[in-house]
């Protein structure tokens, strides 16, 4: 147990679950607008362009996916080449400080190597301090100089009519 592996078909009710969770703990648990039929699609369907990853542990005498990472490829223009873009990594609280997280991490920047990439990227939550000192435990550094933004909802159907 413990090993990453990448997700199967069969793992979409648990990723999904994850998602669900990883939503209550940012504080956003009615936002998952995410559906099985959806997630299989964008993980399975004919064309993937999200990926997960995840990790098994026993719970309560049961194997179960217990962490998730999804992410997808990114493209640097100035290097010409992809990198990763981790959307949600996710530990049940349970099975925290087993390394699981630390794995799923390294395992998508073991990928990320083997495959010629240059970057590694994600987001995080200012308040998340647990998740930013293990992050900078592995090296990370954070992009001072940069501010994402966002067009969602009607403001990005607004901006379509501009």
């Amino acid at each position: 147990m413990g090993q990453v592996r990448e997700a199967t078909p069969e793992d979409v009710p648990a990723i999904l679950d994850l998602i669900h969770q990883l939503a209550v703990y940012e504080l956003e648990p009615d936002a998952v607008q995410n559906t099985p039929e959806m997630l299989h699609d964008h993980l399975f369907g004919d064309t993937p362009r999200v990926f997960c990853h995840v990790v098994d542990d026993v719970v309560d005498g049961t194997p179960q996916v217990v962490g998730m990472a999804i992410w997808f490829e990114t493209y640097s223009t100035w290097e010409g080449v992809h990198g990763i873009w981790l959307e949600d990594l996710f530990v049940i609280p349970a099975m925290r400080g087993r390394r699981h997280g630390k794995r799923l991490l390294l395992h998508l920047a073991d990928i990320a190597v083997e495959r010629g990439y240059s970057r590694y990227e994600w987001t995080v939550l200012d308040w998340n301090t647990p998740s930013i000192e293990f992050y900078e435990s592995l090296g990370a550094v954070p992009m001072s100089e940069w501010t994402t933004y966002r067009l969602e909802g009607a403001r990005l159907h607004a901006a379509t009519q501009r």
